[in-house]
């Protein structure tokens, strides 16, 4: 962002007296998925900004409303970008509607917009986490009311305005989230198939390959094209964000449209000059599916990366492997059932086979939530990455094909 060009620029809103600048410094919570923060940290310290602190389920920064738009244009791991209204100590639900209700709802939400309660609660004080959320809404609802004379629509949706509550002992945080729907919803997969990976988790994949887009990447398997579309728009250098039009921020008063326009051209202008600079290699995406191939050409389409993909169908095995050497990434089945041991065992140990015969020299990466069936592969792993797809612990293994020497067990 051209920091000289947005200062000064935008309106503000009013909690609790005081002006919300939004050029002014402020706590900002960036939620990820298990197993992300470490790739999220990654991105947000690329981006320019000192992070304070990391946990498990995010990265907690000091940074202003306009960056937190920025945030949102261009982090690949993230959930929501959640912006600190106010933390205050709670000991029950009276003090928590009477807290929310002190501040200045009325300046920061439009009269006629919808708003949504997302309430993450850990405290003895109340056992019901929506009973919290419905008294935010109603300590919302009843100063927009008094204020403006109009009471908000309100739903679980997560199409507009969305606050959330953190309560956890004797003290809440209430953050106005900027994001609106997870970040991880790109906008590009309206194909599905069969069991897709979030987009963020496939970007934390990507990143953990070490992938830039200097070398090939081959993707077996590809299923809707998650993985391969991911890893284009990394090589692309193309900010994730602009395939959206709805976040959580265009729907406040504060919101300055002039000044997101800016903000996504910059974007827009910053990644082709440096894709410019960096041609991507080939990206290959195979799949045994014809469906599985129509749904990954037409989201890689909607994404517009589909000229950076080489789609074809095949068995994994007859992926064509260009000869100069990159990546391979498989995200294979991994079982859920009883019974699927014996047919899935056999297919990893194909995949063995093919890294052996057609990859080596090659870095090969399998992604897998079962690793008694990893061991059927016959390899030896150099490393192995903890991450979740959705609750079920995963691994990504890695394996080095060097040339000419024997890797089996």
């Amino acid at each position: 962002i051209r920091q000289r060009e947005i200062m000064g620029r935008g309106r503000s809103a009013i909690v609790r007296g005081h002006i919300l600048d939004i050029n002014q410094a402020n706590t900002i919570l960036v939620t990820c998925g298990p197993g992300l923060a470490d790739f999220l940290q990654r991105e947000i310290e690329a981006l320019g900004f000192a992070v304070e602190s990391v946990h498990r389920g995010g990265v907690e920064i000091k940074a202003s409303f306009v960056d937190a738009m920025k945030l949102n244009l261009h982090l690949r791991t993230a959930y929501n970008v959640l912006y600190l209204l106010r933390q205050f100590p709670c000991d029950g639900p009276d003090e928590l509607y009477e807290e929310v209700g002190a501040v200045a709802w009325e300046e920061i939400i439009p009269p006629n917009e919808y708003i949504s309660i997302v309430g993450r609660i850990d405290t003895a004080s109340i056992d019901n986490s929506m009973f919290a959320s419905l008294k935010v809404k109603d300590a919302i609802a009843d100063r927009m009311v008094e204020k403006t004379g109009a009471r908000p629509d309100s739903g679980k949706e997560k199409r507009a305005i969305v606050i959330n509550l953190y309560w956890r002992d004797d003290r809440a945080w209430l953050y106005l989230n900027t994001s609106g729907l997870k970040l991880t919803d790109r906008g590009y997969r309206r194909i599905p198939f069969k069991a897709p990976m979030r987009e963020s988790l496939a970007a934390g994949l990507v990143m953990a390959t070490g992938y830039d887009g200097a070398a090939p990447l081959v993707n077996p398997m590809c299923g809707s094209g998650t993985l391969a579309i991911e890893a284009a728009l990394i090589a692309a250098r193309r900010a994730p964000g602009l395939l959206r039009t709805n976040f959580g921020f265009t729907h406040l008063n504060c919101f300055d449209e002039d000044l997101w326009r800016t903000i996504r051209n910059d974007a827009t202008k910053e990644g082709r000059k440096l894709a410019k600079k960096n041609r991507p290699a080939r990206i290959i995406a195979t799949d045994i599916s014809p469906d599985a191939i129509v749904a990954a050409r037409k989201n890689a389409m909607t994404a517009g990366v589909e000229h950076l993909i080489d789609f074809s169908v095949c068995d994994f095995a007859d992926t064509t492997v260009p000869d100069e050497k990159g990546i391979v990434v498989v995200n294979p089945e991994y079982g859920v059932r009883l019974g699927e041991m014996g047919r899935l065992g056999g297919m990893y140990k194909r995949l063995g086979d093919f890294f052996k015969q057609k990859c080596p020299g090659w870095t090969c990466y399998i992604f897998t939530g079962n690793l008694p069936l990893a061991k059927k592969v016959g390899l030896r792993t150099s490393r192995r990455t903890a991450f979740f797809n959705a609750d079920i612990e995963c691994r990504l293994l890695k394996y080095d094909m060097y040339q000419g020497r024997g890797q089996e067990f």
